[in-house]
């Protein structure tokens, strides 16, 4: 059952240093583009729907270029608009043992994306053309004008029947200062909107200042999704929780609520070689799985086998098949296909 699935988000270009060096240390780096929106859709377009993004790049050679890395991911260029000067940019500098990866974002702020006025954009023709539409957090914390820019978008979706994904992604270092009581408001605009949501018991209670006499991660979970749920009438709510070891392994486990039961991922148990966009892979995941019609057991263990596989990707976008994914949760790995 292929669906139409857009995501409304910025395209950055992600600069990575090459190997484990620092960028003091760098003289070279390998350029490409990503973001949330760009990975979820370019996931889905994997898995044999149809993936369209809704952002504005700069009409110059670097929007041109960015255009033509998403037609490689499967992404239509349908509803990119040309628009400003700027791409938003991210360094990233690989870590190795107990130093972690780390992330230096450049130009975001007065990006095409982040500049563009709603005059730009579509959104009624779109949301007439499209099953499902993504926002994250991310683009929430931008600033005023992308916040309209959703906002309105999300509205158009909802008055023609599509559906709304709502990644919450919360950023402490977008929002600034008294980010919590800054983003509530938005947040909680999104939620009553959203049929799919991603978030944990974290967003709960720190995003919509939420109480609970809980300390166990999965207790906090069981006891407040429900609650969000209610109270925003979100039919799914999704997410993961992740434990780093000490050898720097990393252990996933995926959640599903809907219809008032919670469905548990097995914990898996994996090495690391890119992380960025674990998330996102998830999320596709999930929204494959609902779009589907797979049951919950099966819909969140694909999401999170697809959220472990992409620690093994290099880049920040899922690039492999849903035959892939259910390929990999039926066998242990590790030889080579011949």
């Amino acid at each position: 059952m292929s669906k139409r699935i857009a995501a409304f988000g910025e395209v950055m270009m992600r600069l990575q240093v090459p190997g484990f060096e620092l960028l003091s240390q760098a003289n070279t780096l390998h350029y490409s583009f990503s973001g949330t929106g760009v990975n979820v859709v370019s996931a889905l377009s994997h898995y044999g729907h149809a993936g369209y993004l809704v952002s504005a790049l700069p009409a110059n050679p670097l929007g041109d270029a960015a255009v033509s890395y998403l037609g490689k991911l499967g992404i239509s260029k349908n509803y990119l608009v040309r628009w400003g000067q700027y791409l938003g940019q991210y360094f990233l500098e690989n870590g190795v043992g107990p130093r972690p990866s780390r992330v230096t974002y450049s130009n975001r702020l007065e990006s095409s994306f982040n500049t563009a006025p709603d005059s730009i954009y579509d959104f009624d023709g779109i949301a007439e053309s499209v099953d499902v539409v993504h926002f994250c957090g991310i683009t929430l914390a931008m600033n005023e004008t992308a916040r309209t820019n959703i906002r309105r978008f999300a509205e158009a979706v909802k008055d023609r029947g599509g559906l709304v994904v709502f990644d919450c992604n919360y950023r402490p270092s977008l929002w600034g200062e008294d980010g919590y009581k800054k983003a509530k408001p938005y947040y909680e605009q999104l939620l009553a909107m959203a049929d799919i949501v991603m978030m944990n018991e974290k967003d709960a209670l720190h995003v919509l200042n939420m109480q609970t006499n809980q300390t166990d991660r999965t207790e906090q979970l069981k006891e407040l999704i429900p609650v969000v749920a209610g109270a925003y009438s979100i039919g799914v709510i999704a997410g993961t929780h992740r434990t780093i070891h000490e050898d720097q392994t990393h252990s996933l486990r995926g959640y599903l609520y809907k219809d008032k039961q919670f469905t548990f991922s097995n914990t898996l148990s994996f090495t690391v070689h890119d992380r960025i966009g674990a998330g996102d892979a998830f999320t596709s995941g999930i929204i494959h799985g609902e779009l589907e019609e797979l049951s919950p057991e099966t819909t969140v263990a694909f999401a999170t086998t697809a959220g472990m596989l992409k620690h093994t990707t290099v880049g920040d976008t899922p690039m492999l098949t849903d035959e892939d994914i259910f390929e990999a949760m039926t066998s242990q790995g590790g030889d080579i296909r011949r």
